[in-house]
């Protein structure tokens, strides 16, 4: 009998709340779980039982933990917990500085790479077997990646972005539809070529 696919059950994009921090390259994580929330016409709600707001993507809730960054995992785990959904069950979608702009890439588990966001989900599941959808922002430069991260996208780079936006908001559909392996053969060959 053929083992049937793990289903992702939350879809979290990662940000810092508050409007200084809206549309920072910190933030394509919120951009894409709101690019998909208006896509299916699902609106956001403010819960009193986490720090969040959620939103139903089918059988599925997209989610934007409204705790900073390194504190992320905090209103997720709660979330998981209450609802019984396992570390595997949850995509993370974040920003990630070492994919040239533009870039996705789907990953089953791995380290944080650096990311405190990921970092603090990590921590908090207890596993790195978390699956990520990691989008290119660009490197930093030399000696100054807090200030890259938190910056807002050039208006040159902007078209590039929407596109990517709307390019990882369909890789988050084909994972919810086609399971995650199937995203990654999609997906991540799309971007090697």
């Amino acid at each position: 009998m053929e083992e049937k696919a793990p289903q992702i059950r939350l879809i979290a994009g990662l940000g810092n709340p508050g409007p200084e921090y809206a549309a920072t390259r910190h933030n394509i994580g919120f951009m894409v779980v709101d690019q998909l929330a208006t896509q299916i016409g699902s609106a956001w709600e403010k819960s009193t039982k986490w720090r969040a707001l959620s939103a139903k993507c089918g059988e599925a809730f997209l989610v934007k933990p409204m705790a900073y960054m390194n504190r992320s995992g905090e209103p997720l785990v709660t979330i998981a917990q209450f609802y019984k959904i396992e570390p595997h069950e949850v995509l993370i979608v974040l920003d990630d500085l070492a994919l040239p702009l533009g870039r996705v890439r789907l990953r089953a588990s791995g380290g944080a790479g650096g990311h405190n966001g990921l970092e603090s989900v990590i921590l908090q599941f207890g596993t790195e077997d978390i699956p990520r959808l990691r989008i290119g922002i660009g490197a930093a430069p030399r000696e100054g990646a807090v200030d890259h991260v938190l910056s807002r996208f050039f208006e040159e780079e902007r078209p590039l972005v929407s596109s990517t936006i709307d390019r990882a908001a369909d890789a988050v559909k084909c994972v919810i539809d086609n399971g995650l392996v199937s995203a990654m053969n999609t997906f991540n060959k799309t971007e090697e070529q």
